[in-house]
This record gives C-alpha cells, sequence and structure tokens, in this order.
C-alpha cells in the first residue's frame, strides 16, 4: 500500500479514503489484519494521533473492527465492501460526466469516446 497525500484537504480524511478504496478493490482482503497505528505512522510518516482518527472514521462505516489485544481488521460484510464500492465508482462517473459536459461532450459522446479508447 503505497499512500500519497497532498495539501489540499486534511491528511486523515485522505488516509481514510484511501484505505478505504484499498478495501473496496480488493488490495485488503476482508478479515484482514491492518497494521498497528505505530506501523501505519511509520511506513506512511503521519503522527499517530492523525493515523487514529482515520482508523476511528474506518470504524464508524462499519469497514473495519476492532479485537480488543488482537488488533484492528477489515469487516467480512461483503454486502458492505460492495455498497461502499458502488458509492465510489458513481461519484467516479459522476465526475467523468460532468468534466466531460464541462469540455463540451454530452452523455452519449462521453460514452462513445470511452468505449474509442477501450481500457488504453
Amino acid at each position: 500500500m503505497n499512500f500519497i497525500f497532498d495539501n489540499d484537504r486534511p491528511i486523515y480524511i485522505q488516509l481514510t479514503e484511501q484505505i478505504e478504496k484499498c478495501i473496496i478493490s480488493g488490495k485488503i482482503l476482508p478479515g484482514e489484519k491492518l497494521p498497528s497505528v505505530r506501523d501505519f505512522a511509520l511506513k506512511t510518516k503521519i503522527n499517530p494521533n492523525t493515523v487514529q482518527k482515520s482508523l476511528i472514521e474506518l470504524e464508524k462505516k462499519q469497514l473495519i473492527y476492532t479485537e480488543r489485544t488482537n488488533g484492528k481488521f477489515v469487516t467480512t460484510d461483503i454486502g458492505l465492501i460492495k455498497k461502499y464500492k458502488e458509492k465510489y465508482a458513481k461519484a467516479t462517473a459522476k465526475k467523468y460526466f460532468s468534466d466531460m459536459n464541462e469540455l463540451g461532450f454530452n452523455n452519449k459522446e462521453a460514452i462513445d469516446y470511452l468505449n474509442s479508447i477501450g481500457g488504453k
């Protein structure tokens, strides 16, 4: 997991979103144990308090849970993971169409453009 941050938004929000994307994309598997707060902080070069704040947000979303003395784990609720994946996909598609509309493409032209470039 490589995390990249910008200065435009709070780091804990960016970390939360990036871990969430790792979970919904399968880079972090359901039931997988997460690194400790300390390990996350060292790996990402982020203050441990910021990492903890991010993990609290993920627990509120029920994407991770804590087992006392064992650490934090990714949810095994595949339905919940799918729900978040669909949420991200919808937001990504809306942004794509909005950006393409700003460039003068209508939605059909934007879809045709995607089809023309395929997976390139």
